[in-house]
């Protein structure tokens, strides 16, 4: 057996339950992919995007319709050791990406403000123009479990509102083009496990900026902070992930102040009255 194989026995033997079950549950439960759909999966070079694309190869193998998929990794201006690390990863896992290039860290290196925002923005955009050039409907991106729930504490906290991040998303730039996250309801610890139990090295941050300024950017360091409130507090409440993410989903609406939907303000006070 070669060893990219092992690599995706471990995914659905091993960790069958963990992330193989997850991953499924995701796309059928919230219908992230359908029959002839043409995908293109976004590899950034990390732990989460190589899985992704394990995953979305095995889905193409053994799922129960076909559809198209295409892995794809932006070069948003990589130091040779990540270009050629991101490289060595992908012939390892058999995974047949195809690099493009943009000049996005040269350009967020003038900028002193959000640099982390900037960059998220112009490299979104990036991967969307290709897809579009591919003639994909769908772009899938590595985002997990905990990104949902450190997202939906971090709007609470900085934003003062209450969001989340969603598993599909249609673009409001790029028509016909949708985003999915199938991995939504995968821990990152089991990301974790997965890659040591293969003994794989990803990408943690190619940035350049921040391989360069020892102070991290505030969207960064607030994201940090919350990692580190949910640790402190699943000491007390192991449950405590679980019920974050659930909150978003059993809104009870008798008791909000407010809401907004297609960006009109709702107020409990609009119907008060009539409810008497």
């Amino acid at each position: 057996m070669e060893r990219y194989q092992e690599i995706e026995r471990s995914i659905i033997k091993k960790y069958r339950k963990d992330i193989w079950a997850k991953f499924v549950k995701a796309v059928q439960e919230y219908e992230l992919i359908k029959e002839n759909d043409k995908i293109m999966v976004c590899i950034s070079g990390g732990k989460d995007s190589f899985l992704l694309a394990k995953c979305m190869q095995e889905l193409k193998r053994h799922g129960k319709f076909d559809f198209e998929v295409y892995f794809a990794v932006m070069d948003p201006g990589y130091s040779e050791a990540n270009k050629k690390l991101i490289l060595e990863n992908a012939k390892t896992l058999n995974v047949p990406i195809e690099m493009f290039t943009s000049d996005i860290f040269e350009i967020v290196d003038t900028v002193d403000r959000s640099p982390c925002y900037l960059c998220a923005r112009m490299r979104r955009g990036c991967l969307y123009k290709r897809a579009q050039e591919l003639g994909c409907n769908k772009i899938v991106l590595g985002h997990h479990f905990d990104d949902v729930i450190e997202t939906t504490l971090l709007s609470m906290f900085y934003g003062a509102e209450l969001k989340t991040m969603m598993p599909k998303l249609h673009s409001d730039n790029f028509e016909g083009l949708e985003l999915i996250r199938p991995l939504y309801f995968v821990k990152e610890e089991d990301i974790i496990s997965w890659a040591k139990y293969n003994d794989l090295t990803f990408l943690n941050c190619a940035c350049r900026f921040t391989e360069k300024n020892s102070k991290e950017d505030d969207n960064s360091s607030k994201r940090q902070e919350i990692k580190d409130l949910i640790k402190n507090l699943r000491k007390n409440n192991d449950r405590i992930d679980y019920n974050i993410f659930k909150s978003v989903d059993n809104i009870n609406l008798e008791c909000i102040l407010g809401y907004k939907k297609s960006k009109e303000k709702h107020s409990f006070l609009d119907d008060y009255d009539n409810k008497n």
